[in-house]
């Protein structure tokens, strides 16, 4: 089974996590979308995606329409997008994505809860050459070749194409994210993406027991508790 069965696995999952995280999350979100490109949805494909994904994952219209007008004005907060990456027990690994207006403190919490743990955070690279930055779709079609063939003429050479259940799972670099949206939205007028992630996944996966198992779920729940923390990655086969 591929990348996109394994998130939509983890969505299904977290559907009982605290919704006001994850609310604050698309707020900043949406508002560095906006503040990156234009702050009008039709004119910035960034945005107009992270808008369906948020409306998706039924995210309130009023803080959708805040964070739009936020970047509409004249606000003085600058959110950055940091990604940190640390080295759990045994052969874990981490690559924590945060969104922050105050790089010193959201490295300081960070340091913190791999300090508690007796774990270390690491530099830039010492991690992510084990992960593939990638964008993850998966939604249902029958045009699966004509899909594949219009990727191609595109010269996007997809990562994962699978198709399961009915399901067209997808998965392509980073870079070519919206560029592959397009092609697809050609073919598939108003698709309903079933999974659209992007993030850090790992190349090779370990496992734990014991242990090592317990302080990985405790360091993880330190870090998710992290409030500019939005996302966070690993090589632990769950």
């Amino acid at each position: 089974m591929g990348r996109a069965y394994a998130v939509r696995e983890a969505k299904i999952k977290k559907t009982g996590a605290a919704k006001g995280k994850l609310y604050t999350n698309f707020a900043k979100e949406i508002y560095l979308a906006a503040k990156r490109g234009v702050p009008e949805i039709e004119a910035n494909s960034a945005l107009k995606h992270l808008v369906e994904k948020a409306k998706k994952m039924q995210v309130p219209a009023d803080i959708i329409n805040r964070a739009l007008e936020k970047a509409k004005g004249a606000s003085k907060d600058e959110y950055e997008e940091i990604i940190y990456e640390g080295f759990g027990p045994g052969a874990s690994t981490f690559m924590i994505k945060t969104l922050t207006d105050n790089v010193n403190r959201t490295v300081g919490e960070v340091r913190a809860a791999f300090n508690k743990m007796n774990k270390s955070l690491g530099v830039a690279n010492s991690v992510s050459y084990n992960y593939d930055n990638l964008t993850i779709m998966s939604f249902k079609s029958d045009k699966e070749e004509e899909i594949l063939m219009a990727l191609l003429d595109a010269a996007i050479e997809p990562v994962e194409f699978e198709t399961e259940n009915g399901y067209l799972n997808i998965s392509v670099k980073y870079a070519d994210n919206y560029k592959a949206k397009e092609v697809i939205e050609k073919i598939v007028p108003n698709v309903d993406y079933e999974v659209d992630e992007s993030g850090w996944y790992a190349k090779d996966m370990v496992t734990l027991e014991g242990e090592d198992l317990e302080i990985f779920n405790k360091l993880y729940g330190l870090l998710d508790d992290i409030e500019d923390v939005t996302d966070i990655y690993h090589n632990v086969e769950l």
